[in-house]
Parts: C-alpha cells; structure tokens; sequence
C-alpha cells in the first residue's frame, strides 16, 4: 500500500482480535483466528495501527477495568467496555436478531424490538466516546460491519477532517428487504459519514446505493455521492485470506501429523468436507439432504464416500439456532441409521472447532468442499480449501449465493435450495478426472493468491487516502468565507458588472413537475434589485422556454436567453436568433415518444428549438436503463441531421447544434467590457459558459465540482445567500414590483 506520512490508522469492530480471559487475577490475552482480525494484522502500514472494540469480557469493576487497559495497551488495544445486558440487547439483540437475519434474506427470524435499537444506539455511542479518545482529526478510521452503522456519522460530528471508512462485511439486502426496518433511514444516514464505504461485491453495493437513493432521494454520480458539504464514494472489496500461510501449512510438523491421522480415519472413504460455524444462514439443512440425496439417487457411492462435517459453535443460546442444532443432530441420526454399514457411516459429525492445523489437514486431504450457503457476504472457507491444495486435486463445489461465487467461477456453482442439482453436482465432483481437478483449482488459486487479504485492506486504505486527497482539491474549490469576502471586495471595487445565472439547480431547486419549479417572493426582489442597480449586468440563460422565463420574471432590467440562448430578451423585448426549420423534429419526437409510453413518469417537452425527454419522476434504474436505450437510438438521426444530442440533469435533450450556453453569451457579451464577471450553473449545459469566459471569471459550479468551474456551491441556497452580499449598500434601489 502507498506510504502515508502521518496520523495514526484506527480499526473499530465490535471484537477487539483478542478474547481476554482472567486467570489466578490476572489477565491472559488469546489472540482471534477469524478472517478479519487476520486481514487486518497482516496489514502493512507505515504509522500506528490500533484496534478499539469490546474486549470480550466483564470486568468488575474500575479496577480490573484499569488491569485489563494496561494489558491491552502494549499491541494499541482499546477496550470499550459494555455490560451483559448491553451485549444482550445490541449485539445478540439488534445486531443479531434484527441485522444478521433481515440481511441475510431470513425475514421470519427477524426481530423488531424497540429494545433492542436503544442498546444499539447507546452501545455506538460509547464506542464513539471511546474513538475521540483515541483520535484525531488527522487519523484513518476504519469501522467495521453491521453492529457499528451509525458510528461514522457520529464521529464526522466531532472529527470533520478525520478520514473515515466503511466495511460492510455481510450482504447488503434487496430494497424490498431493507425497508421494513423501522430505523432505515438512521442506518443509512449512520454510514453517510464514512468517506468509503465497502462491499465484498458489486450486488450488495447495488442494492445499497438503490436503498440509499429510495429512502433519502440522495443520488449518486457513479459510485459518488454529496450530502452538503461531504463527499464520499461507495466501491467493492472482495475479501481474500492470507494465501501463503495455507499454501505452505501442509509442510508443517504439526500439519503432517494431522494429514496422517486424517488419512488413517479415512482410508477407504473419499471425503466430501464441510466447514461452517452453526447458522441458519449456511444452509446446512440442505447440505445434509443434498448428500443424503447423492446417496440414494447413485447408490454407488455407498460405503465409499463421507461427509466430514465441522461444525463450530456459535449463538446456541438463542433459540433458532438451538433448535437449528437440535435440526441438524436428528437429520445427521437419520442419515446414518438408513446408510450406515459395518467399518462405514456417511456423515462423520464434530460439533467443535479445531485448530489451525487440524483444520488445515482437513482441507489439504479432502477429495471436495462442499460450502452451500443460503446467503454470505463472501465465504473464506472455500478460499482456504483451495490455497492448501498446492499441487493436490480436489473439487470446489459452492453456493451462488456466497460472495465468492462471482471470483470462483471454476468452481462447481449450484443454487444452495435446490438439494437435487446438489446431489447431481456431488456426483459429478466425485467422477471430474484428476486433470480437470487441477486445471480448475490452478485457475482459481492465481485468483486468491492476487487477491489475498493483504491486498484487500491496502486497497481499501489506499482508496480512503485517494478519496481524502479528491476532497482536498474540491475542498479548495468551495468557496469558503475568505472567498467570498474576496469576490465582494472585488465586486464592490469594480466599474462594470456582469453576472450570468442559470435557473434550475441553481436559483431553484429541482422539483418533480417543472413547472412548479418557481422562484420565491425574496429571490425575484433580490434579481430586481441586482439588475435595476447602476453599472450591473444580470442575465438568466436558461433551457427554459421564453414563455416560462418572461412570465416568473417580467421585469425588463434583467436579461433573458431562452432554450440555451436561441431567444433572447433584452429591454423586454425578444429576439430570435434560431432558424426555424423544425423538419428535423418529427423523426425525434417519435423516437422519444415510443421510450415515453414504456417508461412510467416520464415526458416529452417540445420546445420551439429542442426536444427534451424527462425522466425526473420515473424509477431511478428503469430511467437508466431508458435513458441507454435512448441514446443509442438517438446517435444516428442527431449524427445525420447534425443535431446536438445532451444529457443533463434527468434529462435528454436534442437540439441544432449551432448553439450553446457558450456560444450565446459570446455572442452577446463584450467580456472585455466588464471589470466583474460572476457565473453559476449546476449542469453540463454550464460548462460550456464557463469555459468560454474569461480565466479571471468568478464561475461557480453548484452541486459536484467541475473542471471547467473556479468555484463551486452545494446548492442554490449557498449561491442566493452570495448573490445577497453582491446587493449594494447605500445606494438607492430600484422600487420593487407591485406584490413583490
């Protein structure tokens, strides 16, 4: 990863990577396996790196809290400490029986409990308070997963310049999913502080940005989004595992032992491997009866092929998975009383963990890997099997529904609800010659080896970093306090002033019908004033019409360039500068008309020199799919009539292309003329009139930065609040219009 130069880099988890334990009064530290803590610790940085997260423990009282701090502060351990009812309310609670089940498409387990959003809420809190003791706004935060959504939000309130990431580690779910929770929009709204925000692949970030888009209106620029001042990005990290320490384990002393004890076990068996932590989530139930299935369908494999089944404790006090547990126990009894013979059974169960060697030894010397679960954001297991075979055969089969599916495509993918296409596929791995085995397994491993879990988290650090030196650069185009004070003086100082707005997005918001998109009482009296005052040039130029632009502004001191400045009003008065020839418009409008009548929402405008097609009120993603379809449509007639085809704002317009923003305002303005040039727009439309002004033009984009703008505004408001110290003191305003 890229050198940084200072601050300190700061994970945040639920779990610090060790489980403190007290022993004869003092404290032991065991240091976690999981694939997180792996990642992260392997992870080289070039600053500090510390962890904050509960320690796994309930001290009690200040001081063995005092104990276990010191403790943990020689690895930068901060432990954030939190109750047996805390745990039992936010991460069992909400965390586990709200999050884990709605997330992973298990609707029916999911719990709605006031309770339990309390818990969650505090226990962010004390782990914000925790962070603010720890970090600065010079620091890297990385929060991690679901039990902490709301933490990034509730430190960019105190940390502002602090760069904050994201990680989600399981599956974002379908909007359809997402907005039954009764606290959504403080979710979604929880992770907006982060400056990234992570997913394992492109479908969990899709539904997220959809949830996003549908429960706050914020809409993205790609993978981009704005929320007033704040800028951050969504983008994907497939999580990998640390590729060489599998590769290399079977050479170990300890590894070796293990081999051979498992090959003594199961001398005469081809083993069929199964690896999971007890979850509803795992499918294990269909695993079960997709080999039982396998069993009785090819009855061949009776007395020649076992299924190993690890299974790791976990959450056996909550009630679904006790009786997931008890499922399980009775199913594997089943399988092994009807299949069973002398010196054979079919399903060899341990419902325990292992170590890293044990584990090891398992993959290394298993002939396939069975991992089918319902739903998971990635799935590591299938990743460690096939980093152990170095140049052993072995078939992968798993789930379409992990997150590593969309790498592993040599794998033998199969719907994890669909127990007969399992059977099938079981049968198929077991005949799959040893040829194919390998070239498979090669082909995977270069994939895992170039995306290991070190790439992983230096790819998402190096990112963060990429996105804080982007915010930077936008930052310096804001225009800050200074700025304006700067553009005042200059305006104030100045003989001749020209100032050139667009109108929507600019001067208004955006509103879902046009036409009700007015302007209020107060901004009419401040044009008023600004283009009655002596020595000021005000011009709107606007796509709109002349019709709309004269009636919302009658009064003639102000400047007016309809349609992008085919019309133009200057004293009242109008003048054409199109050619009206409107032959070109019957092939387009039709064009237009026939993606308008499959698109809900969306319109035609025809105006006296475009056609415009609306979409502002369709769905977000049946418009773009539309507004594909559209412009593919529309290349080749635009391209023949010599027609300029335009994307804006929610909007697809066609017109000549003799005319634009850029070149309407040259035409009529003698730049030259004026000491004070102010320009501001929100659209693409506007770059064209910024470029065309001159280098010491005050151009201002409003919303996203632009290349091409000096300056940028989050939204009208900022720029009417400009344009209002732009009024002149002291000098005698024009009389404002009658009800104004």
């Amino acid at each position: 990863m890229k050198k940084k130069e200072t601050g300190k880099l700061i994970i945040v988890s639920n779990r610090l990577p060790v489980k403190a334990k007290m022993t004869e009064g003092r404290f032991s530290l065991e240091k976690s396996a999981g694939g997180l803590a792996t990642g992260l610790d392997s992870l080289q940085v070039d600053y500090e790196k510390h962890w904050v997260g509960w320690p796994g423990i309930y001290p009690s009282g200040p001081e063995q809290e005092g104990a276990l701090v010191e403790a943990l502060a020689g690895d930068r351990f901060h432990p954030v400490f939190l109750t047996e009812e805390e745990i039992t309310l936010y991460y069992e609670g909400y965390s586990n029986s709200t999050l884990w089940p709605l997330f992973h498409y298990f609707y029916t387990h999911t719990r709605h409990d006031p309770e339990f959003w309390e818990a969650y809420k505090k226990v962010n809190l004390l782990f914000m308070e925790k962070m603010l003791e720890v970090a600065g706004n010079e620091d890297i935060i990385w929060v991690q997963d679901y039990q902490l959504m709301l933490l990034p939000s509730l430190l960019r309130q105190h940390l502002p310049e602090a760069r904050i990431g994201f990680f989600l580690h399981i599956p974002f779910p379908s909007f359809e999913l997402f907005r039954t929770l009764e606290n959504r929009e403080e979710l979604i709204r929880g992770v907006l502080g982060a400056d990234l925000i992570g997913f394992h692949t492109y479908h969990y970030m899709r539904h997220f940005i959809s949830s996003l888009y549908r429960i706050t209106g914020i809409e993205s620029n790609d993978n981009t989004f704005s929320t007033g001042h704040h800028t951050l990005c969504v983008d994907t990290f497939p999580m990998g595992i640390h590729f060489r320490k599998f590769r290399d384990a079977h050479m170990q002393p300890g590894v070796i032992e293990a081999r051979k004890r498992f090959r003594e076990q199961y001398l005469n068996s081809r083993i069929v491997l199964s690896v999971d932590r007890l979850d509803y989530s795992k499918g294990l139930l269909q695993r079960l009866e997709g080999f039982r299935l396998l069993l009785h369908h090819y009855p061949i494999w009776i007395g020649k092929v076992s299924l190993v089944m690890v299974l790791v404790p976990s959450r056996d006090s909550v009630d679904s998975y006790h009786d997931l547990k008890t499922h399980i126990d009775e199913t594997i009894g089943k399988i092994n009383g009807a299949y069973s013979q002398p010196g054979w059974i079919p399903i060899h169960y341990f419902y325990r963990g292992f170590s890293f060697e044990e584990l090891t030894a398992f993959y290394h010397e298993s002939d396939i890997a069975l991992v089918t679960p319902l739903r998971d954001g990635m799935n590591l297991v299938a990743k460690e099997f096939l980093a152990t075979k170095a140049h052993r055969p072995g078939v992968l089969i798993l789930s379409e529904m992990a997150g590593a599916a969309i790498e592993l495509t040599d794998a033998l993918l199969v719907n994890p609800n669909d127990v007969t296409q399992m059977a099938n596929t079981l049968h198929r791995a077991l005949n799959m010659p040893l040829k194919e085995q390998k070239e498979r397994i090669k082909r995977m491993q270069r994939i895992i080896k170039k995306q290991d879990v070190t790439k992983w988290a230096g790819d998402f650090i190096d990112e963060l970093e990429e996105i804080h030196l982007r915010q930077t650069r936008n930052t310096r185009k804001l225009l800050n306090t200074q700025g304006r004070k700067e553009m005042t003086r200059r305006f104030t100082q100045s003989g001749k002033r020209l100032i050139i707005l667009d109108y929507d997005g600019t001067l208004v918001p955006f509103h879902a019908d046009p036409a009700a998109a007015l302007p209020p009482p107060s901004l009419q009296k401040l044009l008023h004033r600004l283009a009655a005052t002596d020595n000021i040039n005000l011009a709107i130029v606007s796509g709109r019409n002349k019709e709309f632009l004269d009636r919302i502004f009658p009064f003639p001191q102000l400047t007016l360039m309809a349609e992008h400045g085919a019309y133009r009003r200057t004293g009242g008065i109008w003048e054409s500068h199109y050619r009206k020839d409107l032959s070109w418009q019957s092939e387009i409008i039709r064009i237009m008309q026939d993606v308008t009548s499959n698109t809900p929402g969306s319109f035609v405008e025809k105006k006296e020199t475009a056609l415009v097609w609306h979409y502002r009120n369709s769905d977000k993603w049946l418009a773009e799919m539309r507004t594909t379809q559209l412009v593919n449509m529309l290349i080749y007639p635009c391209t023949r009539k010599h027609l300029h085809l335009m994307k804006g704002n929610k909007i697809i317009e066609v017109k000549p292309a003799e005319y634009t923003k850029g070149s309407a305002i040259s035409d009529y303005f003698q730049y030259d003329a004026y000491e004070f040039i102010l320009a501001a727009g929100d659209d693409t439309t506007d770059e064209d009139m910024f470029e065309a002004l001159p280098d010491q033009a005050f151009t201002i984009k409003i919303g996203q930065p632009s290349g091409k703008a000096r300056f940028t505004l989050p939204g009208p408001a900022d720029l009417i609040n400009l344009l209002k110290q732009l009024v002149p003191k002291g000098e005698n305003h024009p009389p404002l219009l009658p009800g104004k």
